[in-house]
């Protein structure tokens, strides 16, 4: 932890203050610049826009995408014979095992102009639409959801199969409905997994990358530019280096954040 992960991380703070290139006068000679790159990050503009796109990426397909459709598919299954949990679980689970930029590649293939996506509407006789491009930011969300979805289902699909049957057997003798059993029983039961499975899938998906950068490159202008996209176009595109680094501590410290109010929620 101290090599591998505490060095790096005071690294990374260090290199935020200088000015740090890989090519120029800066590259040459590393300067002490003190906030000079938290002064020009915060007076960005696509700073904001950045967090704001993260914001909605992370709460789109983390918070309500993975985390709900993980549980309901997990609920689906629930009571299910071995056969068929093996089998969507299966199917399910095929969309996580993909390595990240041939989903990208996958979904960018669904989503294109001459998409599967636009083939079915074709079909259909409705109007073909350019998701990329008119709905950038759904559809990559849609993509991250369909990747990460499988992890919450195992999460869930664990967490349900520990709920005592006794408990729902006697719910259903006393009179209960399906839904009284899922409220007053099964979600008050799992509930400290709901906040361990949202604190892992927030902090996986505030760190996604290739995902966005091969289905749309951040684009159409800044439309789908997160905040991973934004450090990396600076660090190895514009080889600022150090303003790069400065951005991944804005990353860090929203993960940090985000983990220390799960963790609060937990007690």
């Amino acid at each position: 932890m101290l090599v591998f992960f505490i060095y790096p991380i005071l690294l990374t703070f260090f290199y935020s203050f200088t000015n740090l290139a890989l090519t120029g006068e800066s590259a040459k000679e590393l300067k002490f610049v003190g906030i000079d790159n938290y002064i020009h990050m915060f007076r960005d503009p696509t700073v904001k826009i950045s967090i704001w796109n993260t914001l909605i990426f992370l709460f789109g397909s983390a918070v309500i995408g993975q985390q709900f459709l993980g549980f309901f598919i997990a609920l689906l299954m629930k009571h299910k014979n071995r056969t068929f949990r093996r089998v969507i679980g299966t199917i399910v689970l095929a969309g996580w095992v993909t390595p990240e930029i041939v989903c990208a590649l996958c979904l960018y293939s669904f989503f294109g102009d001459d998409g599967t996506l636009n083939a079915i509407l074709h079909f259909f006789g409705m109007t073909e639409v350019a998701w990329l491009y008119t709905l950038p930011m759904l559809t990559v969300i849609l993509a991250n959801i369909w990747h990460g979805t499988a992890f919450s289902m195992l999460v869930f699909q664990a967490a349900l199969d520990d709920v005592p049957s006794e408990i729902e057997e006697a719910a259903v003798v006393d009179g209960a409905s399906r839904w009284q059993i899922l409220t007053r029983i099964i979600l008050p039961y799992i509930k400290d997994t709901f906040t361990t499975n949202m604190m892992l899938v927030t902090l996986q998906t505030l760190g996604v990358f290739g995902l966005i950068y091969a289905m749309t490159g951040g684009g159409p202008g800044t439309s789908t530019t997160t905040l991973p996209i934004f450090m990396y176009n600076q660090a190895f595109v514009n080889y600022q280096l150090g303003y790069g680094t400065a951005i991944s501590l804005v990353l860090l410290v929203m993960g940090i954040i985000l983990s220390l109010f799960y963790i609060r929620s937990m007690k």
